[in-house]
């Protein structure tokens, strides 16, 4: 599945993300999504969310 389109991603899924400090070095962060930020249909470079952790980044990867 696509974590650029908004309809893909859901609460309670486990996804990769990766934080605005983290664009240069390509890290990524997995966890649960608790809130989504972006209000848009898509976005190219992913869709904006909140982890159950706290942290905040655009989806890379759906993980399930």
């Amino acid at each position: 599945m696509n974590g650029q389109d908004r309809k893909n991603i859901k609460t309670v899924l486990r996804v990769a993300i990766i934080q605005k400090h983290h664009q240069g070095t390509g890290e990524l962060t997995e966890g649960v999504v608790a809130d989504i930020l972006t209000n848009s249909a898509n976005h190219p470079r992913g869709i904006k969310v909140r982890l159950e952790t706290g942290e905040v980044g655009r989806v890379q990867e759906i993980i399930s």
